[in-house]
């Protein structure tokens, strides 16, 4: 999102709705990331989890999901999976559509197999490839994306790497300094984003990172940036990742995106991790990035925080009166 977004989401929150939705389009991955959150066993809370969902293929993905954005009226569209180049033919219908209806598409994929070619000519999607740290440590946890598909299958394309970082990265000063290297130096690569391992509450994983941690790699990245310039990390999303929101209802991403899962109907909630994830040590970019837009003041005078609160509370009592009216006609 971008400050030239500001005013129609705006106006959608006034509407009652939320301007964002991240949407699992597929239960289906070929990867077993350890620490991938849509596969924890609390993801879903008491629905189960994301396997055990029904999901749906062909014409009647496209139309379902074209009948959910016509329901939602997001501005922007998040498509998480699993991954969703396991339905990379149904995207061929869909993305298109999308587009005609001017809605941003931000695609989150292993890259595990060819990105079609034809996608690159959509001006409305943005691709983004995850990327766990470098060649060796990548190729054995999230095999069969392995870092040589990768750049095979990215070939022609502009994508944007995203890096979560786990513990078992911190293995010294220069080893974000090689993955920034290795990444800034491909052609494909417009921006690299770092976000940080969130947690499930009681949750002991050897991804963890340690309050310690955290201060020592954003103090890393905050050197990096100035000698790779396509690290997209500047002073507001900093501190976003230094100061996350307390709950999910002081998070803007959380109270501004609805997320669905597979089968379409299933909300997943507080936010797009589910489950109960422990906001004190959130890292999500996307979280500190809208963090970073609400410190922004209007007119130097008021923080677009607080507008989003007021406005947030309007918006929902007009979604109820309208509600209540039409459920008056009925």
């Amino acid at each position: 999102m971008k400050m030239i977004d500001i005013f129609p989401a705006w106006l959608k929150i006034l509407q009652g709705r939320r301007p964002f939705l991240s949407l699992e389009i597929t239960r289906e991955c070929p990867l077993r990331c350890p620490g991938c959150y849509a596969y924890m066993p609390e993801h879903l809370g008491s629905t189960g989890p994301l396997r055990t969902l029904g999901d749906f293929s062909g014409h009647e993905l496209v139309t379902r999901v074209l009948a959910l954005v016509k329901c939602l009226r997001p501005l922007h569209i998040s498509i998480v999976g699993g991954d969703p180049l396991v339905r990379w033919r149904e995207l061929n219908m869909l993305l298109p559509e999308l587009a005609a209806l001017g809605i941003e598409v931000q695609l989150v994929t292993s890259a595990f197999r060819p990105i079609p070619l034809e996608w690159g000519a959509l001006n409305n999607l943005h691709l983004v490839v995850s990327i766990d740290g470098l060649r060796a440590e990548h190729d054995k946890r999230r095999s069969p994306a392995t870092y040589e598909r990768i750049l095979k299958h990215i070939a022609g394309h502009r994508i944007t790497v995203h890096c979560t970082i786990t513990r078992h990265m911190l293995r010294g000063a220069d080893y974000f300094r090689e993955f920034a290297q290795f990444w800034s130096e491909r052609r494909e690569v417009t921006k690299i984003w770092f976000s940080l391992f969130t947690p499930q509450q009681d949750e002991i994983r050897e991804e963890r990172l340690t309050a310690e941690d955290r201060l020592a790699v954003l103090g890393q990245l905050e050197h990096l940036r100035g000698s790779f310039p396509k690290i997209y990390l500047p002073n507001a999303v900093l501190d976003g990742y230094r100061h996350p929101p307390d709950n999910p209802e002081s998070c803007i991403f959380a109270q501004a995106t609805s997320c669905v899962s597979c089968d379409l109907t299933t909300r997943i909630t507080p936010c797009q991790f589910g489950g109960q994830p422990v906001c004190s040590e959130c890292g999500c970019v996307a979280s500190a990035g809208l963090a970073s837009i609400g410190k922004y003041k209007l007119l130097s005078v008021l923080p677009v925080s607080d507008l989003f609160r007021v406005s947030k509370r309007t918006g929902e009592r007009l979604d109820s009166w309208r509600s209540a009216r039409e459920a008056s006609r009925v």
